[in-house]
């Protein structure tokens, strides 16, 4: 198998293309005038709790402060033990004010840019995608990437990874 990698840089735009047997396997393009943040990961510090909305501002060293939703939360390990429930005995989740408090570091990944006067908005189920799998160190898995759409292929990287 011959693999090559093409790139073509001008200072509007990055290109790099990936080819194997000379068939395009993947291509990046990155444009220098419209550098998003999505995707990134930061160490955050709460800047403010706003039990009312339910969520909280995040610096993320950004001039304005990043958006995190009660929703984008990953809930402490204690709150479910893991046992079957009833849909009528699921606990309740705890208000943002008693898992957030102001000064206090939590790790964030960028899952929209920000617009206008709004910050970007984050969540805490950080994931770190590559080619073919997406390691997610929220849970115990690591899950084969949905671009695989080869039904055998999903299975020998499932088997590769479990």
């Amino acid at each position: 198998m011959s693999a090559e990698i093409l790139m073509n840089i001008t200072p509007q735009e990055s290109r790099v293309a990936l080819l194997e047997n000379g068939v395009l396997q993947e291509i990046l393009i990155e444009r220098t005038d419209s550098e998003g943040i999505v995707g990134n990961i930061y160490k955050g510090k709460v800047c403010r709790v706003l039990p009312g909305m339910d969520a909280a501002f995040i610096d993320i060293g950004m001039p304005k402060s990043a958006f995190l939703h009660a929703s984008d939360l990953k809930l402490p390990k204690g709150l479910f033990n893991g046992d079957p429930i009833n849909e009528g005995d699921i606990p309740q989740t705890p208000p943002i004010s008693k898992l957030l408090y102001e000064g206090k570091q939590v790790l964030v990944q960028v899952i929209k840019d920000p617009i206008g006067t709004k910050g970007a908005r984050l969540t805490t189920y950080v994931t770190i995608p590559s080619r073919y799998v997406v390691l997610m160190p929220s849970t115990k898995t690591i899950g084969v990437s949905s671009k695989i759409e080869a039904g055998k292929e999903r299975v020998r990287l499932k088997k590769l990874v479990h």
